[in-house]
């Protein structure tokens, strides 16, 4: 599957424009403030499974395949952590921003990644047969 990344760049361009615009604010204060919450929930767990990743030698880039199967740390509650950590960083900044429009970004978010997952997930497949299907049915995909 080959990445349009001029697409993506060109929507999420127009989503920030129209939420320069967009003033419907969803959130009042100062419950907006659990964004931050989200947001640092999101870099700790992308810093954790980072160090994991350098830790464990493993290339992150997701058409290659890993040369070893990880399912502890983050991996045991997710089995997409850094992907689980950006989507909370979209949220948290949303729910911060308090604007309707910037709920989108998050949901596209979710809808071009489940494509890179699926590739990932069959690359893991063909590494590690049962045994990452043996994990994959014990955690779920993002949470």
């Amino acid at each position: 599957m080959k990445s349009q990344p001029p697409k993506y760049f060109m929507t999420l361009l127009v989503l920030s424009i129209l939420s320069y615009f967009n003033q419907i604010k969803i959130i009042p204060k100062p419950y907006n403030y659990f964004g931050i919450v989200l947001i640092l929930f999101g870099v700790i767990i992308n810093l954790w499974t980072d160090r994991l990743f350098k830790k464990e030698k493993i290339n992150v880039k997701y058409h290659k395949i890993p040369h070893k199967l990880i399912t502890s740390g983050p991996f045991k509650i997710s089995r997409n952590p850094m992907y689980l950590g950006m989507l909370a960083i979209l949220l948290g900044i949303a729910i911060l921003l308090q604007n309707l429009i910037t709920f989108l970004f998050p949901i596209i978010f979710i809808i071009i990644i489940e494509k890179h997952i699926s590739i990932e997930e069959k690359n893991l497949e063909k590494k590690f047969g049962k045994k990452y299907i043996k994990y994959k049915h014990k955690v779920r995909r993002w949470i």
